[in-house]
């Protein structure tokens, strides 16, 4: 099988230098996906190609949310390039979901920084670590999977905070349930953490558990100190 790659196109076609010469934000959506692709299949160079893909899935938006399964399957793709389209996507939808905070102040705040987890079918626990002024250093993901005691450790998870010499945290995990209600075990390590806090003299400021278009705050609730 033969294959067209981009320096086969005319040069003033080629994404590549289209991009070094007026900025990717003048690209087609078809021409940054075609950068990733690198190369088209037999009869189809790789821009038509990139066409194909995102009509077929509905442009960025649709490729953020179609398993890498299907796009494997899709005839001109295979496993790198599928892999590699699901990647960039990825790091496009969150760098559009995360917000910018300057510092946070409310529990709404902590969830526009972390509404992207309320998307995960997955549950994962976290922390937010802040300076004295409330603003963000870091958003870190402590585990994957059922959040309970014996995977949510103290030493684990203020590793990050002693590293970026946080004031504060906020811990955070999501419910894929997309029901925010706490567990009991929700509760316990709430407080199991917040007794390892005051040995590291940090703040734990809230614990956030996050839906997918709502949220939970135990400090907006009364029951962070309970």
């Amino acid at each position: 099988m033969s294959y067209y790659t981009v320096k086969e196109l005319p040069e003033s076609d080629r994404p590549r230098e289209k991009l070094l010469k007026v900025g990717a934000e003048n690209l087609l959506d078809s021409e940054l996906l075609a950068i990733i692709l690198r190369t088209g299949v037999k009869g189809k160079n790789v821009l038509d190609l990139s066409r194909e893909i995102l009509k077929a899935f509905g442009g960025f938006e649709g490729l953020s949310k179609v398993h890498v399964q299907e796009l494997i399957g899709f005839k001109g793709l295979g496993k790198a390039k599928a892999v590699a389209v699901k990647a960039a996507v990825e790091i496009g939808r969150r760098t559009k979901s995360d917000k910018k905070v300057s510092s946070i102040s409310t529990p709404p705040d902590a969830f526009e920084l972390l509404r992207r987890f309320g998307d995960l079918e997955v549950e994962v626990f976290g922390i937010v670590t802040l300076n004295v002024k409330n603003v963000p250093l870091g958003v870190y993901e402590i585990s994957k999977g059922s959040v309970n005691a014996a995977v949510v450790t103290p030493k684990e998870v203020f590793r990050p905070a002693v590293r970026d010499l946080a004031a504060s945290v906020i811990l955070f995990h999501n419910h894929p349930s997309g029901d925010t209600t706490p567990s009991s075990e929700d509760l316990k390590i709430t407080q199991k953490l917040k007794r390892a806090a005051q040995l590291l003299d940090i703040e734990v400021l809230d614990h956030v558990i996050i839906g997918r278009d709502s949220y939970f705050s135990f400090r907006e609730e009364g029951i962070l100190d309970v």
